[in-house]
């Protein structure tokens, strides 16, 4: 926003470092966030007699802490081994942000360490955890079929739509972005993604985060 109103696009150092840091950060809190989330839609339909036993406020703020904790100390990973490497000059980064494979292009070393933890980053952070969701789903589509009425099924299905809009714009843009190999028109790509991701995605949100839900 500051970039449209003053038409200064130059970031220094250290901002291009924090900027790079915080959406990685936010970008795994809200990856853990959506697992807890989908083991919620898990027991209300699955189990929705033992709900207010299962999920107690405990356990939901166990859940939160967690995602909150690996989600701003496991991209401190990438962080350290992104300030080791050296930077020569001014450079422009061809993304709307410092993202970080971007950023990774201005360094003058072998960027060879970075990738292998950004690739087992997403093994651990998309793939993993997507395969958490869909097990998940899978016994919720078992459940919401064995429902007899026709206004249950409604119901439960509308319980989980907006969370599965954001599971599916959220795993599939990021596994496109860091898992698919490099192709010249690369680049382009990941800035149109990022850009649906980044209007779409918060405005999904509060859908599935809300109160009601």
């Amino acid at each position: 926003l500051a970039n449209l109103v003053t038409q200064n696009r130059a970031i220094s150092f250290v901002p291009c470092i924090m900027q790079t840091f915080l959406y990685l950060a936010f970008a795994h809190i809200e990856c853990l966030i959506l697992v807890a989330m989908s083991y919620d839609r898990y027991v209300a339909i699955c189990h929705p007699l033992q709900y207010t036993v299962i999920m107690t406020w405990t356990v939901c703020t166990v859940l939160a802490t967690m995602s909150w904790s690996c989600g701003v100390v496991l991209p401190l990973i990438n962080m350290l081994l992104l300030l080791r490497l050296p930077f020569c000059g001014p450079q422009e980064v061809n993304h709307f942000f410092c993202e970080i494979l971007s950023v990774l292009k201005l360094a003058c070393a072998d960027t060879w360490l970075n990738k292998v933890v950004i690739i087992t980053d997403c093994v651990l952070f998309l793939l993993w955890p997507l395969c958490l969701v869909l097990v998940s789903y899978t016994h919720i589509l078992w459940a919401i079929l064995k429902i007899q009425s026709g206004e249950g099924r409604k119901k439960a299905f509308s319980t989980c739509s907006s969370h599965l809009c954001v599971v599916g714009l959220f795993f599939g843009i990021a596994m496109v972005v860091y898992m698919v190999p490099d192709s010249s028109q690369r680049e382009e790509k990941e800035k149109i993604l990022a850009l649906f991701y980044n209007l779409f995605n918060p405005l999904l949100n509060p859908l599935i985060k809300g109160p009601k839900e």
